[in-house]
């Protein structure tokens, strides 16, 4: 594990674990395969502290959007304004807010 998901996971508990369940969930890259429950771990890594700038859902959906094309390329992701964005957004925004 690289220090800086370390780092997170201390920082934000359980809600590190709670995001990636969502994203795996979703699973809109379809790398969900069961048993790999930590594979959107590096997508976390980069959307968790970004969710610190965003103010509501959709701020959420486009920092989704921008990390997996980062991770994946355009060529792999759904494209911006897919429902499954805000899908996600609208559960991180849910549990972001709780914390």
């Amino acid at each position: 594990m690289s220090d800086k998901r370390e780092l997170l996971k201390q920082q934000y508990g359980q809600l590190y674990d709670e995001i990636s369940s969502i994203l795996f969930r979703h699973d809109m890259v379809k790398i969900n395969f069961e048993d790999n429950t930590d594979e959107y771990d590096p997508e976390v890594d980069a959307i968790l502290p970004r969710l610190n700038e965003a103010v509501n859902k959709e701020d959420v959906a486009n920092i989704i959007y921008e990390e997996f094309i980062d991770y994946f390329g355009e060529d792999v992701i759904k494209p911006k304004g897919h429902t499954g964005y805000m899908a996600m957004a609208d559960e991180i925004w849910n549990v972001w807010s709780l914390k």
